[in-house]
Parts: structure tokens; C-alpha cells; sequence
């Protein structure tokens, strides 16, 4: 049995689907002693991480290795100072340690800052003031030490631990483990305390860090069973690197409650090979990436992956395109998902629906999700709206909703404007119930009077095959207001040229309504994204007013 089971409620209908589910956790409940080391004690050899990288290196660790390792690492930072409630900033790429250093701060009651490892000095030191962080647990890649050494007197950090090697100026967690008892005294800990603090990639202004709480972990119960499908004794792949939050939906939490074990590979640059190299020599069964995965891995070609059973994604909208050809070749329904760094996913394509291209599906079991228009009343089917969260039943916060931003109460209360959670993302809802995204609320074009979402015209132009990536805003225009400009980036194999800008509004234009026709086109070599791979609209439309200004 799972021990998922002990932390929720489930009933199905007599067709086997699921018609109520609640989640029951005791007021002290901390992942770590409550979920690894419970799995330890019944199951000690049962498998729970399975880690590769690109040189060959493997390891291989089951739930009793975690208990034991957590609890060394836990000792080795408690006697250095680190204790509950203490911030602590962890860099580590996708590197086996990160499992357990994870686990020994959920323990410790500490609250752990994933960030990735591509920040630069300034960010390092915005995030360590910002989030009152002394403790910095980092990879030895990438020069990333020394990036803390030049800025740990102006960002307050006290001690920067490194793995595997030592660094001078640095303590070494691996060394330091060695002499570490393998025993842990409990920290008592409250669900509804703060377990982790993400920075979000916003497009504009600051990060906003996002507290989650204890109970954040057992909300992705939801994630892992019924979006992902992981499952007892399964292998579950999820791609994200651990700075990011789509780690905690997929690399740990929800996985391992449901009983399966995560995969990773530790990689720099991605190969659409090597990944599907590692899916079939390990036998990955459910595997979750970006849209942009997806994109590469049917451009370089798919081959043949028979283990898998079950493909999910997240991140950003799912071109239809790339649904319909990774079904064609490989027989699995790309199931989208939606959500937020503050939240778990609030809708998706779960276990047992049909599936609908393009479609982020319906509310997930934990939330009750609904469109609102500017003035809070709510979007009727076919009509845009923006998604919101509204209160249990009860009138209470639902778990995996974050507890708050660092430092900025009055953003937190904006964002529960009106007695609901406001994503400042927009959707329409088809008559089947199923949701489909339309834009960013600040993204809307607004051309002749109608509102376009960039997504549905970007869609369509990235089945073409010379479109790699692309990305559409809108531009000052005398008679629509806005005119639609794409920016495209090509496939390697085509060459910019005016020809080439009349097939593609050519094709594009033929297969949308005449409002949302493209008028420019501008071929560009790479996009202006955030740290996390988000395209810029922003930057883009700034690019146009310089150009024009020229």
C-alpha cells in the first residue's frame, strides 16, 4: 500500500472515477520524518531515486540510503547552526545530493530556497537579502562558488557549503557527512509552517519569493496519481532542474508518496537523444517535460520508447501540432497540466479523461477553480476569462495554495482580491468543462476592437516546419489600435527571407479568423526569455517602440 493513502480520502463512482478527495494529515506532519523515513522503516530497500549524467556515472539510492544520508546531512548543517526556520539557499543543479539535503532541511524545520544554478552575483545577492538566507548549499560546477565568495559579505550569507570538492573560503557537506551520526533527533514541525520559498522568473519588476508550507508536499499527491499517473513501483521521469518549482511537482514529493521512484539525469545541454537514450535504458514509465521538449524531440524525430506509459507537460501552453504528432508516433496523449509557482497544478488532464489537444483540462481535485471577468462575475462558457481560486467550503485556503510572498503582505492581499486567488492568467471554457488558456492578462492584444490571446495565432504558425519558436504581441497601430507582429525563430534548415514572411502569413492567416490575422513578421536568432525559459513579451514589444523609434 502506498502511504499516499494515509493522508487522504478518495471515493469513485462505479465506473472507477473519482468523484470526492480530501487530504487528512496530522497538525505536526513533516514529509520528511512522516513520508522517507516511514517508507524506510516498512520498506527499507525499496528504490527511490535513480541517477545518471552524461559521462555514464550512475547511483542508485532506495528509501533506507535517504534516511540515513538526510539524516548525516541534517547533522552536519545543525552543528554549523542551521535550525528551524532558518532560510537556506540550495543550488544543485540536478545532482544526486540535492534528494538528500532536501530531506535533511525538511527535517531541521529549515526553509529551503532551490534557485538554479544560471543566476549571476546579483541575483545571488537579491535572493540572499531578500530572503534573510546565511546558509548556501551549492554545486562546484559552473564557477558557481566563487560567485557566492564575491558577493557573501554584501548579501549576509555566513556559511557556503560545496559538495564533492572542497573550495577554500567553503565547508564541504560531503566531508563533513562522513563524521555525522546516522541518527536524527524528531524536530517538531507544523504542517502549516513554511517548508520552501521559490523565487518566481517574473517578466517584469523583482522576483516575488512564494513561502509554501509543509502541507504544500501532500497536495502534490494529486499531481503524481492522477496528472502524471506515477505509480506503485514505477520509474517517473520528470526533466526540470531542481532551481526550478516544477522540481517539487514532479522530482520528489508526489512521486514518492504514490510509491514510485524518480529519475534523473544530470545534464547541461539537452540532446533529444541522449533523453530518450536514458527513458529506454532505465525504462522510464510516465515522463513529464515542457512543450519545448516536446518540440524538439518530434522535430529530431521520435524513436521507439515501449516502457512508457504515460506522458505529461507544463510550463506553458501545448501547441496542438505537437500533440497531434507525438500521439502519431508514439500512441501516448500528451496530458497538459496548469498551475503557478504559488500553487500545485489547478487544472489538468487527469487519469480517465479524454484528452483534448491543446487543452489545459479541467479543475484538479483539491481546488475549485472558476473565470472571472474585471468586475468578478463569472465568464460564461466560450467567453475569456481570468482564472481564479476560490475558498474550500469552508471558506479556507486549500492546501498547496502558498502561504504568502516574502516580505510583501500587500502583494499576497492583491492577489487574494475579492475573496479569491487572482492568476492573472486568462482562459475561456468549453461546453465539456474543459479549459483552454487564452493569454497573460497584461498579453491581450486588443486589435479593431477585439481581444486576440497570442496563443491560439502562435499555435498555428508553429506547425509550420520552418518555425522553431515564436512568439506574438501586439504593436501600436493608428487604425486597430494594436497591430499582431510574430517573432520567429526558424528551424536550422531555413534562411530568412521576404519570401519566406509571405508563406508564413500566408499559412498562418488561412487558418485563424480575419481579426487575428498577422500583419509583421520579424525573424530573430534566439528569444528574450527569463531564467526559466518564459519568452519575454515585454522585451519584444520594447524592441519594436526602439525600432520604430530608429
Amino acid at each position: 500500500m502506498s502511504i499516499y493513502q494515509q493522508f487522504c480520502r478518495e471515493q469513485y463512482d462505479a465506473q472507477g472515477n473519482l468523484n470526492a478527495f480530501c487530504l487528512q494529515y496530522p497538525d505536526n506532519y513533516n514529509f520528511g520524518y512522516d513520508v522517507v523515513d516511514a517508507i524506510a522503516d516498512k520498506t527499507p530497500q525499496k528504490i527511490a531515486l535513480v541517477w545518471c549524467n552524461t559521462r555514464g556515472d550512475e547511483q542508485i539510492f532506495n528509501f533506507g540510503d535517504l534516511r540515513r544520508l538526510s539524516n548525516q546531512a541534517a547533522n552536519a548543517l545543525k552543528a554549523r547552526g542551521v535550525k528551524k526556520g532558518d532560510a537556506v539557499l540550495v543550488m544543485l543543479k540536478r545532482h544526486f545530493e540535492y534528494w538528500f539535503v532536501a530531506v535533511a532541511l525538511h527535517k531541521l524545520g529549515a526553509v529551503m530556497a532551490p534557485v538554479t544554478h544560471m543566476l549571476t552575483g546579483d541575483d545571488i545577492s537579491y535572493r540572499c537579502r531578500a530572503g534573510k538566507i546565511k546558509t548556501v548549499v551549492c554545486t562546484c560546477e559552473d564557477d558557481v562558488p566563487s560567485r557566492f565568495l564575491r558577493v557573501k559579505a554584501e548579501s549576509g550569507i555566513e556559511n557556503i557549503w560545496t559538495i564533492r570538492q572542497s573550495i577554500p573560503g567553503c565547508l564541504n557537506l560531503t566531508e563533513e557527512m562522513k563524521t555525522c551520526s546516522w541518527y536524527l533527533p524528531r524536530v517538531e514541525t507544523l504542517a502549516s509552517e513554511p517548508i520552501l520559498a521559490y523565487f518566481t522568473s517574473g517578466t517584469t519588476g523583482y522576483p516575488k519569493g512564494v513561502i509554501h508550507s509543509h502541507s504544500y508536499t501532500l497536495a502534490h499527491i494529486v499531481t503524481a496519481k492522477y496528472w502524471q499517473r506515477a505509480a506503485e513501483d514505477g520509474l517517473h521521469f520528470t526533466v526540470a532542474e531542481t532551481g526550478w518549482g516544477k522540481a517539487s511537482w514532479g522530482k520528489i514529493y508526489g512521486q514518492w508518496l504514490v510509491g514510485s521512484a524518480v529519475m534523473v539525469f544530470d545534464f547541461d545541454n539537452f540532446d533529444s537523444r541522449q533523453l530518450m537514450g536514458v527513458i529506454n535504458r532505465y525504462k522510464v514509465t510516465t515522463f513529464c517535460a515542457p512543450p519545448t521538449i516536446y518540440r524538439y524531440l518530434v522535430k529530431t524525430g521520435l524513436v521507439e520508447m515501449p516502457s512508457l506509459r504515460h506522458v505529461s507537460t507544463a510550463g506553458e501552453p501545448l501547441n496542438p501540432e505537437v500533440f497531434s504528432q507525438f500521439l502519431d508516433a508514439t500512441g501516448l496523449f500528451i496530458m497538459e497540466g496548469y498551475g503557478q509557482t504559488e500553487t500545485t497544478p489547478l487544472l489538468a488532464n487527469l487519469d480517465r479523461m479524454p484528452a483534448k489537444a491543446g487543452s489545459m483540462g479541467k479543475p484538479t481535485p483539491l481546488y475549485r477553480v472558476a473565470l472571472q471577468n474585471a468586475d468578478g462575475t463569472s465568464a460564461a462558457d466560450g467567453e475569456p476569462g481570468e482564472i481564479v481560486v476560490l475558498p474550500d467550503e469552508n471558506g479556507n485556503t486549500p492546501p498547496g495554495i502558498f502561504l504568502g510572498y516574502i516580505d510583501n503582505d500587500a502583494l499576497y492581499q492583491y492577489a487574494w482580491r475579492g475573496g479569491v486567488y487572482h492568476t492573472g492568467d486568462t482562459a475561456w471554457r468549453d461546453e465539456d468543462g474543459y479549459y483552454w488558456f487564452n493569454g497573460r492578462s497584461d498579453d491581450i492584444i486588443k486589435t479593431g476592437g477585439y481581444r486576440v490571446g497570442p496563443f491560439e495565432i502562435e499555435s498555428v504558425l508553429t506547425a509550420h516546419p520552418a518555425v522553431l519558436e515564436c512568439s506574438v504581441v501586439g504593436i501600436p497601430d493608428s487604425l486597430r489600435g494594436q497591430a499582431i507582429k510574430a517573432f520567429v525563430v526558424l528551424a536550422p534548415e531555413y534562411k530568412p527571407s521576404k519570401e519566406l514572411k509571405k508563406e508564413l502569413k500566408k499559412f498562418c492567416n488561412a487558418r485563424i479568423s480575419n481579426y487575428k490575422w498577422i500583419r509583421f513578421i520579424d525573424f530573430v536568432s534566439e528569444m528574450p526569455k527569463t531564467i526559466s525559459g518564459k519568452i519575454k513579451k515585454r522585451d519584444l514589444r520594447e524592441w519594436e517602440a526602439i525600432n520604430e523609434a530608429e
